[in-house]
């Protein structure tokens, strides 16, 4: 089965900062996106394009309002939820929640306040 979640739209009021944010956390590229100069790309770390060697993308920075309520994003700890977590603080993030075991089916979850004020999860698998 594939993924539900195909991809995030992530409102930000501060382009540069935000990148550099999330391509800490993730330690990922976090890149313009060709012909729009108020939105940036959250790359992933799995080839996904038709020449084999480009990254996928899993999701998107545009100028907008960040907000605490409505949809949440859940990023992959991809193993090391601890590790997540405590970049987000490096990189000047507040976590809100820390990890919880929230059972078999959802795993480790932690929830986190972005530079921007956007409300953020990570999981883990458990």
């Amino acid at each position: 089965m594939s993924n539900v979640l195909v991809w995030a739209d992530i409102p930000v009021l501060d382009l540069e900062r935000a990148s550099k944010f999330y391509a800490h956390i993730t330690r990922g590229p976090v890149v313009p996106m060709e012909g729009a100069e108020d939105i940036t790309l959250i790359m992933g770390t799995e080839p996904g394009g038709p020449d084999g060697d480009m990254m996928s993308v899993s999701a998107d920075l545009y100028l907008g309002k960040p907000s605490v309520e409505g949809s949440t994003v859940y990023f992959n700890a991809n193993g090391d939820i601890d590790g997540f977590v405590a970049r987000v603080k490096e990189a000047g993030g507040t976590v809100t929640d820390e990890k919880e075991f929230m059972g078999e089916m959802a795993g480790w979850i932690a929830f986190f306040l972005d530079t921007e004020g956007n409300r953020i999860g990570v999981q883990q698998p458990g």
